[in-house]
């Protein structure tokens, strides 16, 4: 979580919410700014990745629900045999 793997880098100057630094200073004490700032980019990347897989999986069940028949039988059929057994 805390490696950059020798990534190109680029300086930024911006202002923050001075308790959320705060707050993230106290929980990475000894960690540099810089590095605490690349986590929270990198968790901001992945939860609008993880947005993108939850928006195609919506967007599938919609066209195809859940309880929708095909050759194997349905999904929530299977799912209440599963939580069965």
């Amino acid at each position: 979580m805390w490696h950059n793997y020798g990534m190109a880098r680029v300086r930024i100057s911006t202002t923050v919410d001075e308790q959320l630094l705060q707050q993230a200073r106290h929980l990475h004490e000894g960690v540099q700014d810089s590095v605490v700032m690349d986590a929270a980019l990198r968790a901001l990347v992945h939860q609008a990745r993880d947005d993108e897989i939850d928006a195609a999986y919506r967007a599938a069940y919609e066209t195809h629900p859940f309880d929708e028949p095909d050759e194997w039988g349905d999904l929530a059929s299977f799912s209440e045999a599963a939580a069965r057994a």
